[in-house]
């Protein structure tokens, strides 16, 4: 796993946003906003180490404009922004390869995923893999439910109703012609 060249907090619409680039600036760890900067900063850190907050480089500047914009509504599925995914175990790289093809607004879930991986039996590994997922939300873990639309977990502070608004935000069709996001029949 490549260390941690800096890292910065993004201010966006849902709260300050932890960035971590690499040397070569691809994104080492991203983290939804906790309760304060301090925390936001420590969650990052779990991932990434000791690492310096530092002013970041003109490409990675780009990348948290980019994040700024699709966590304020604009559509950007972030797929061209590279991963340091060095040291993340193999089934849990599919996973956030397969987050990554959902399209910002559409939503599947986590037996869907994994049947989709060709591992029908491993709707708790993908969940898992999710929990652990360290570039949220480049990797958009909010994207996969659990069955029937109810939200499953989600490690974010705010949990599921993070969960929501983040879909909200990427305009996911919230149940106007039956059952919601989220409902339990």
């Amino acid at each position: 796993m490549a260390a941690a060249a800096g890292c910065c907090l993004v201010e966006t619409a849902i709260g300050r946003v932890g960035l971590a680039w690499t040397a070569d600036g691809a994104i080492r760890a991203c983290q939804l906003p906790e309760t304060d900067d301090a925390g936001t900063l420590a969650r990052l850190r779990r991932w990434t180490g000791p690492v310096p907050e530092a002013a970041p480089p003109a490409a990675v500047q780009a990348i948290a404009e980019r994040l700024q914009r699709a966590l304020a509504g604009r559509r950007d599925a972030l797929l061209d922004v590279r991963l340091d995914e060095e040291g993340v175990p193999a089934f849990h790289h599919r996973v956030y390869a397969a987050a990554r093809a959902i399209t910002p607004g559409t939503v599947t879930t986590y037996g869907e995923m994994a049947r989709a991986l060709g591992e029908p039996g491993a709707s708790r590994a993908v969940g898992q893999a999710l929990g652990h997922n360290p570039f949220a939300p480049i990797v958009p873990c909010h994207r996969i439910l659990a069955a029937r639309g109810a939200s499953g977990g989600f490690s974010a502070q705010g949990g599921a109703r993070t969960k929501l608004r983040l879909l909200e935000i990427e305009g996911a069709v919230l149940g106007a012609d039956g059952p919601g996001l989220f409902d339990t029949p």
